[in-house]
């Protein structure tokens, strides 16, 4: 309406121009046109500006996440109000918790001994204690330049190198630092058995674990290897398969009879 009123408008300012050149229209009449055409072209401008007004509230309404990610939780349902930094009790702070599953690190804390060992870009094992047979190459991403003075641990965010859809965040999780000559070479290093740390005892002076076969406990000397976290190496005396005691007692020996738990 104010556009057509515009167009109206200096039409009419026209032709009282043109009539003043001939003396056939007063100057009030000129006047009176100008002002007319200057009140409608105001009003133009008056209702575009209330456009652009009810256009940035409507975009103040669309709720826009600053990444792509996945939502973990809603913290709002329909009706609540949400208000920045939740600045009410009544009000909530956020509408859902979102994550970049593609940005999930590893908070791990590093004894204030051992962090002149770690450095940024070092390659690491992750392991999740829900997936124990699965090994996740990663790298050292920073290590926080401060110290936690109760614990005397310093913390590192390793992040992975390649990560499938089986790591959630907040999950439990163990980083084994290795250097980058144990990386390359541990690449193309045949698979090393392992077992509990617990299940190796000393009898005579020699290194043994209770090997269970058909209900039956007995003695096997072993050669162990290098310690990796509660799990050590063993390069002889049992192969992959073999069962044995977790925690053996002193009381138990060759022939003695066991069962497994819960039978």
């Amino acid at each position: 309406m104010a556009r057509a009123d515009s167009e109206d408008g200096r039409r009419t300012l026209e032709r009282t121009r043109q009539l003043f050149k001939s003396n056939l229209a007063s100057k009030a009449e000129l006047d009176a046109a100008d002002a007319r055409f200057s009140r409608v072209t105001a009003s133009i401008r008056y209702a575009e500006a209330t456009v652009t007004s009810a256009e940035v509230g409507v975009e103040n309404t669309r709720i826009r996440a600053p990444f792509d990610g996945t939502v973990l939780t809603k913290n709002a349902d329909v009706g609540e109000i949400v208000a920045p930094f939740a600045s009410s009790a009544n009000s909530r702070g956020a509408v859902v918790t979102m994550a970049d599953m593609h940005s999930v690190q590893v908070e791990a804390d590093v004894s204030e001994s051992n962090i002149t060992r770690v450095k940024p870009g070092q390659p690491c094992e992750i392991v999740l204690d829900a997936y124990p047979d699965r090994r996740y190459p990663g790298y050292v991403h920073k290590i926080v330049p401060t110290a936690d003075r109760a614990k005397a641990t310093v913390m590192t965010k390793v992040a992975f190198r390649t990560m499938d859809d089986r790591v959630l965040p907040e999950m439990s999780a163990k980083v084994m630092f290795l250097s980058r000559e144990d990386d390359g070479a541990k690449a193309g290093a045949a698979p090393v058995l392992t077992i509990p740390l617990s299940s190796v005892t000393t009898r005579h002076d020699r290194k043994v674990v209770l090997r269970v076969r058909d209900g039956t406990v007995s003695e096997v000397p072993v050669t162990v290897g290098e310690v990796i976290g509660d799990r050590i190496a063993i390069r002889e005396g049992i192969a992959p398969g073999d069962q044995m005691v977790l925690r053996p007692d002193p009381s138990l020996t060759t022939g003695s009879k066991v069962k497994p738990r819960g039978q």
